[in-house]
Parts: structure tokens; sequence; C-alpha cells
């Protein structure tokens, strides 16, 4: 079934997707960061759904969201001073925080792990859904696990219609990257996956964070991930990507002409609004991402960027990359894994 939903929500379909949630069915959905793919997170067996439909790893935990603050404390326990003041501040919102759980929240949500990660969406159809269904929503992201997330419905409708019994299309996603996500370690806001919400931000309500140092590395086989997107490959196309950055931009443009020659052409360029004429490629095979200047465009663009150029079927997908602060944080840790690493960066070029 799919429900449009760009304009107002329907309420007699909305009653339908209720039950469909109450009667262990799986639904894609939209929320401000990205679409989802949902469940009633009480239910062990609806959950597995999930991960049947996405090609989900068992040991990757999924987040948890919640219609209100007031629901936090039936799933989770022992919230500490340090992780209310992060409730308080940033839920609803992009943001999740990893919590003690309760029994009641099934071992399959948390990767057997005895934290729960907690978000509110502040999506007015996400919120709506998790209200009306009367359950909480176990949700990762509506995609093909190790693809790019889902930022509207055109780009996850195909690969995922048949898989689940309602999609909901709320438009396009108003921020384009998932949650951050956080877990309070000795008192300390620790960053697991960066998003939205940034150091800057978390540092001045609490006055300290830090960045886990796995947030930009690949963990081993053997690691179980703490967070959603932190193990697997993640974010990517089929084809192959390299990551280009350098401090000065003229040796960035460089770096990227450099590598066109390389593959005499046979590339696919994401690459600023301001690059377009600099890196010259054939007609179509530049796509433009934003603003080397306007981050929060970037962030919204870039995952349906990624799917356009995997339909060139080029010999590689050669990304710009930016400077680590504010939201350009969590794009560099997504595209990083989008290359699986494979990134070229020169540094101190002034």
């Amino acid at each position: 079934m799919y429900f449009n939903w760009k304009d107002k929500t329907n309420i007699d379909e909305l009653k339908v997707i209720c039950n469909l949630i109450k009667n262990s069915e799986i639904i894609i959905f939209p929320t401000e960061t990205v679409y989802g793919i949902g469940a009633n997170a009480f239910d062990s067996a609806a959950v597995g759904k999930i991960f049947l439909a996405k090609g989900r790893q068992s040991d990757n935990p999924l987040i948890v969201h919640l219609s209100d603050k007031s629901k936090i404390e039936e799933v989770a326990e022992d919230v500490t001073e340090v992780e209310q003041k992060l409730i308080d501040a940033f839920m609803p919102g992009p943001f999740t925080i990893i919590l003690k759980k309760k029994p009641v929240i099934p071992d399959i949500v948390t990767a057997g792990l005895d934290t729960v990660a907690i978000r509110i969406p502040s999506n007015i159809i996400a919120r709506g859904i998790i209200t009306y269904a009367g359950v909480p929503i176990a949700a990762p992201s509506a995609n093909i696990s190790g693809k790019p997330s889902g930022t509207n419905i055109e780009d996850i409708r195909k690969e995922l219609e048949g898989r689940v019994s309602a999609i909901i299309d709320g438009g396009k996603t108003e921020i384009g990257l998932e949650s951050t996500v956080v877990r309070v370690i000795d008192g300390v806001p620790v960053i697991l996956r960066p998003g939205k919400i940034t150091p800057e931000e978390i540092r001045a309500v609490v006055g300290t964070v830090r960045i886990d140092d796995k947030a930009f590395k690949r963990l081993n086989d053997d690691e179980t991930p703490l967070s959603p997107g932190m193990k697997y490959r993640h974010y990517a196309p089929t084809t192959k990507c390299k990551l280009v950055y350098a401090d000065n931009e003229a040796e960035q443009v460089f770096q990227m002409k450099k590598l066109v020659k390389e593959y005499k052409g046979n590339v696919v360029v994401l690459g600023f609004d301001e690059h377009e004429e600099k890196i010259v490629v054939s007609q179509g095979r530049y796509i433009r991402i934003g603003s080397k200047e306007n981050l929060e465009e970037i962030a919204q663009n870039i995952y349906t960027a990624l799917r356009k150029a995997d339909t060139i079927k080029a010999d590689i997908i050669l990304i710009e990359g930016i400077k680590k602060y504010g939201i350009g944080v969590a794009i560099m840790n997504r595209l990083l894994r989008t290359c699986e690493y494979d990134y070229i960066e020169v540094l101190d070029c002034d």
C-alpha cells in the first residue's frame, strides 16, 4: 500500500497504518532525518521482518522511536543528570541517546546489548504514527543494508516495495542525514555517530563532549557496534567511490582533475556547484551536491546524488570532501563509509 501524505495526514489511512503495526507488519515512514522502516519495538517477530527486508546483520542494533519524553521511562532506566540534560535540550529532534534498557525491549532490537538507542522524532508524521499506534517504533533507515539511506520515496520505493506492508510518502526529508547518536560514558557525552546535532551544541549544554575514535574508523569483524552505522559497509552505491579532500580549494580541484584523467574520464563527479566548470567531465557526469558554502544543502542532497551517480555505471565515483565542522563532521563520517575508507587527504596546503 502507498499513501501520499505530502500535503496532509489522512486520518483513515493513519488508522490502517496503526493496525498494520499492531499486527506485526512493517512500514516505511518519513522522519526529519531520513526515511525509516519500522515495526512495533515490543514485537520480536515484527522487528525480525525489518532485518529480513533490509538484509541487515543481526548484530547491528536498531533505534527505538518514541512519541514524547514521558515514554522514555517505559523502555529505559537509571537516566543520569547529564543524560537528562541532553534529552531536555535535543528531544524531540535529530538526536539519539543510548540508555540502559528495560527488559520490555527485546534483545533483537538491541543486538543483545543491555542498552537501547532512543529517539523522539520531530517530524509530525512520524510522531503521529507512534502516538496513535500506542507503541514505540523500532526503525533503521529505509534502504537495503549498505545502500544510501532514503531521503525521498522516489529513491527507495523500487528497492523496498513488496518487502513492506505500507509506504508513506511525506516528501523530501528536512535534514537528509541520520541522527546524532550519543552515549554518556563516565559523565561525558561521546558521539558514536555524528549528525545534525553538533559537538559544539552538545558542549554548550553540558560543558564537555568527545567524538568516539571509531566514528571515523572501520570496526574489526569481532567488534560489536554500539550504534547503527558503525561497522558494516554503509551509505554506498554499487559503484566504487573515492573521497578527495584538501585544506586548499585549488589543491582539491587539482586532485579531482588528476583522478578524472587517471580514469580516462570514465568517472562520475559529485562536486560543489562552484566547481562544475573547473572539473571537466562528460555531459551528465558532474552531479552537483550543493554550494561549498552551504553544508545543510549538501547534507540534504548527498544520498540522492550517490544513487543518481550509481545509475551511470562508471568505473568510479569521485566525491569532493568538506571540512569537519558543524554538520560537516557528519557528512564526512558518511562519505568515508561510502568510500570504504578509500580517500585522498592533502593537508596544510596553504
